[in-house]
Formats: C-alpha cells, structure tokens, sequence
C-alpha cells in the first residue's frame, strides 16, 4: 500500500504541476463547450460547476473570510487546473481501455481506507486531497480510481508513472481522442498529454471573477 501511495501521489502531484503549464479549440466550431474530448464535450457549466464544488469545499473548510481569500488565492488557475484534470482523466480511461484494465469499487474502496487509516481518518483525507490538489470531498472516489488507473497502466507497461513509457500511452490516448479546448483554457500538448496556456493574450479570462466569487 506504501508504494501505491507513493505512485498515486506522485500522479497527482503531476497533473498539479502541469496544470499551469491539451491542440487548439475552436470554441466558434464548439459553442458553450471548455473542450471536445473524443467527440463529447466539456462545456464551460460543467466547468464552472466543477469549479463551484472546489470553492464551496474550501470556503467550508476554513473559519474565516481570511483563509478562504488566502485559499483561493493559493488556486488562482482553478479553471485550468480543473479542466486539465477533467480531459486528463477521459485520457487515462482511453490508455486503461486500451489495455484491457478497469479499476473496481471494491478496489476504490480498500485504496481509501489504506490512505485513511494513515492520514487519521476520512475527513482527514478529505481535507488533504482539498488543500493539496484541490479535490473536493465529493470527487474523492473519482480521483482515487484515477490513481489506481494510472498505476494499474504503469505496471502493465513494467514502469511507473514518472516514466517516458507511461506518458507515451497517453500520448497515444490523446492522439485518438482529438482532444480540442476552447483557446481560453489554452490548447493540449498530444506528446505531453498536457494543457499548455496559449500565446493568446487578446482572450479575456471570463472565468476570472467566477473563481474568487
């Protein structure tokens, strides 16, 4: 379990760290949609709402206007970051799928309980996934069987998640999913199954004051 902690942390640590860092969106061609993801779309209400959850999560979880402004400003990309994980996660499932892998609810359910039983309980492995990566409590489940998915496709590979073989899968997921953003979210990097921000400084960040609401 130490060493599936290990992976899965350090898988969301990556999505983390690329999120301020998936080709262009016409957002004229996909009116209303964040991004096109295998030709389904995100649209920007599934957006915000998953924003909406982050930040009602968080204004909870403190005592005061003081640490929610501090929490917020601590996760002014929110809308990126989200976004990044959203498409993230349609790729994972494409590379798991490729491979003949599915993660159980049994197997959610024992990863939980490990990480709580070594965090001191549920609600304090909910508050973690908030502060660290900005996982709402609600969310949690979902996050934990993008964990597993990921670390059940790096061992399939005989690799981990830190590996160029691991990130090539979902390159290749990606290139199959024709993944497009709207341009105010930026555009996703196929080789690096990453969202990168676009040289677009004439798009106005709409969703800006919708984040510090």
């Amino acid at each position: 379990m130490q060493r599936r902690r290990r992976t899965a942390l350090l898988f969301t640590a990556a999505i983390a760290a690329a999120a301020p860092l998936l080709t262009a969106c016409g957002s004229d061609a996909h009116p209303g949609a964040a991004a096109v993801v295998g030709g389904q779309r995100i649209t920007v209400a599934q957006l915000d709402n998953r924003v909406k959850e982050v930040r009602q999560a968080q204004r909870a979880a403190v005592a005061n206007d003081a640490q929610y402004k501090q929490a917020v400003a601590q996760t002014g990309g929110l809308a990126r970051q989200t976004l990044h994980t959203m498409v993230l996660d349609q790729v994972l499932q494409r590379a798991a799928q490729d491979a003949g892998l599915s993660v159980t609810t049994k197997e959610i359910q024992q990863m939980r309980a490990g990480l709580e039983q070594q965090v001191g309980g549920s609600k304090a492995l909910e508050t973690a996934w908030l502060q660290q990566y900005g996982v709402p409590p609600q969310r949690l489940d979902d996050n934990l069987r993008l964990q597993l998915e990921a670390h059940k496709l790096a061992q399939s590979l005989g690799t981990d998640t830190s590996k160029p073989a691991f990130w090539n899968a979902l390159s290749k997921a990606s290139a199959e999913l024709h993944i497009d953003l709207n341009p105010r979210y930026g555009t996703w990097d196929v080789q690096k199954s990453s969202r990168v921000d676009a040289n677009t400084p004439w798009i106005r960040e709409v969703t800006a004051t919708r984040q510090s609401a």
